[in-house]
Formats: C-alpha cells, sequence, structure tokens
C-alpha cells in the first residue's frame, strides 16, 4: 500500500549551541544556517510568526534558500487566539495570512494555532473561529492544525467538529498538554516535547522507534494501537496520510541530533542487503526513505555516529 510522506524536523534553526560543529559546520556564517539545516531535515517549524510579522521578501528569501520537498510550518499570530473570544479574531487572521506567508510557494505547510493553555472548550465560539480559516490563500492550498492544551477540549464532540472543517489537532507529547491522536484530516501532525539534553540524542532511541512506527502507520491510513483516542467509537478511512513530526522544546540542545539519529541509521542500513531482516532501520527512517526529498549526506555529529555505530 502507498502511503503519506513523513517529515522530522524542529522548531526554529538559530540557536548558538547547535553552532562550532556541534549540528553547524564550524565557521558557518548565520546566514546560511537556514540552507544547512534544510539540507539535514525535512521541515521547520516557525515560532517567530508566533510573536511578529514577517515581510513578504523574508518569506521569499526562505523559499530561495530551501530545496525542493523541504515545508515551513508556520505558527499562527497570538493575536489570532489568545482571545477570549475566538470567532471575532477575524481581522487579526486575515492580517496574518496576508502578511506574504504565500512567498513561501510549495514551502509551505501546515499552520499551526496553538492556544493558551487556560483557554477552555467552548463549541459555539470554536466553530466561529473555524469557519474564518480559509481553505485557500492566493490560491495555494492551506492545512490548518490547531493545538488546544486545556483538558476540556478532550471531547467526541471537540474532535468531531474539527473534523468537520478537516482541520488536524497536535498530536502533543507533553507531561501537562492533552494528546490529540484522532484523525480528522489528511495529515497528522506531532510535537514531541519530552526529550532532556541529558539524552544524546534528545529521546531514547526506544521511544523514538516507537514514535517512528507511530508514524508509519499514521501516513499507512492506519491509528496507532497503542495511543489513547478521545473518540474511540469513531471511524476513520483508511487513506495515506502526510506526517508532520517535530522535536520541541525540551533537549533542544539535543533534539536535531534525535532527528539525524535516525537518518544516519538509516543511511548505513541502505548500504546493507539485508535492511528488511536486520530490523535495525527505524520506521521512522523507512518513512524518510519514501520522502519526495533526498536523504542527506552530510556527515552527522560525531555523537550521533557514535549511537549509531552502538546499534549497528
Amino acid at each position: 500500500m502507498t502511503q503519506g510522506t513523513i517529515r522530522t524536523g524542529i522548531g526554529g534553526w538559530t540557536f548558538e549551541p547547535w553552532e562550532n560543529g556541534q549540528f553547524y559546520p564550524e565557521k558557518l556564517a548565520k546566514k546560511r544556517q537556514l540552507e544547512f539545516a534544510s539540507r539535514e531535515l525535512r521541515a521547520i517549524e516557525v515560532n517567530g510568526t508566533y510573536y511578529g510579522s514577517q515581510k513578504p521578501a523574508t518569506f521569499a528569501k526562505w523559499r530561495e534558500e530551501t530545496p525542493d520537498g523541504f515545508v515551513f510550518s508556520l505558527k499562527a499570530s497570538r493575536y489570532c487566539t489568545n482571545r477570549k473570544v475566538l470567532a471575532e479574531g477575524g481581522p487579526s487572521i486575515e492580517k496574518f495570512l496576508t502578511q506574504g506567508i504565500t512567498e513561501l510557494g510549495d514551502r509551505l505547510g501546515p499552520i499551526l494555532w496553538q492556544f493558551m493553555a487556560t483557554k477552555k472548550f467552548e463549541p459555539e465560539d470554536f466553530e466561529g473561529f473555524l469557519k474564518l480559516l480559509p481553505k485557500e490563500q492566493d490560491g495555494l492550498p492551506l492545512k490548518h492544525v490547531v493545538e488546544p492544551r486545556h483538558d476540556s477540549f478532550c471531547t467526541p464532540e471537540f474532535i468531531e467538529l474539527i473534523a468537520k472543517y478537516n482541520a488536524a489537532a497536535v498530536v502533543a507529547d507533553h507531561a501537562e498538554y492533552p494528546m490529540f491522536a484522532d484523525v480528522t484530516s489528511e495529515f497528522v501532525y506531532a510535537r514531541l516535547q519530552q526529550g532532556t539534553d541529558e539524552t544524546p540524542t534528545c529521546y531514547p532511541t526506544k521511544d523514538i522507534d516507537a514514535w517512528a512506527k507511530r508514524f508509519k502507520t499514521y501516513a499507512e491510513g492506519g491509528v496507532p494501537a497503542d495511543l489513547s483516542l478521545i473518540a474511540e467509537d469513531r471511524k476513520v478511512e483508511k487513506a495515506p496520510r502526510d506526517v508532520f513530526a517535530f522535536f520541541i522544546t525540551g533537549g533542544k540542545a539535543a533534539r536535531r541530533l534525535c532527528v539525524l539519529h535516525h537518518r544516519r541509521q538509516g543511511q548505513r542500513a541502505r548500504r546493507r542487503e539485508d535492511i528488511a531482516e536486520t530490523g535495525r532501520l527505524s520506521s521512522l527512517d523507512y518513512g524518510q526513505m519514501l520522502s519526495t526529498t533526498p536523504p542527506s549526506t552530510r556527515r552527522a555529529p560525531p555523537v550521533v555516529a557514535e549511537a549509531c555505530l552502538e546499534q549497528a
């Protein structure tokens, strides 16, 4: 069976501990960091758009610096979601969508609408908000994903509501915020936020492999059996789905190694003739092998290579 594209990435690309050979090559100019990162990863979630608008020329520059198949996920402006009445956010939503994001062209991925942890689910108001989200902007199709962070959203009514508007909810691996593993759109969006800097690969490799299997299941049109659903009795059509998975917040200094670890592991396994039998090629890498973007051939940081050697 065919499957959707699995893209893994991180939040942002500017972070000083990643410099000087830790991720970015030594002496690499800051202005070339996006160029480098976009060839090591398959997607980046942009947090800066949450705090302020960007110029159209900035989005155009990002597009020019990144390769085919790479995408940006943009976090929508806080003025759209941090409000008492969401349904009154139309002007803010329009301002965000018309700032020039379509200059990204095919590099534009999902738009993340994140809500305050204190924001409770009010069905009528939330539907009013969903009605404000257009299906396209300047002729470019839009993908919308919402991230409620209050337990009041953990109800089948919410799942049915976002499915009605073809919006996804974040599969959040977080210590405090709820996880919405239900499939409600043609894509799945995960934010993995329990990594630590004490773990060289951000998440333990066994946990990465577990998530990799879940992403492959999603990409093939299924729903992971080991994740709890909000609407347990709801039936979902089995169809290939794209998956976007980001390592966010926890373990920021190590999270890019988490992604690169599995890319490197996949490159090693692909040089063997018994890929299917060894079991050493993670499901995440398998999904990346089928992605439209070819895997990078750049050398991973030493700690990643060491981790790969230990598992080989």
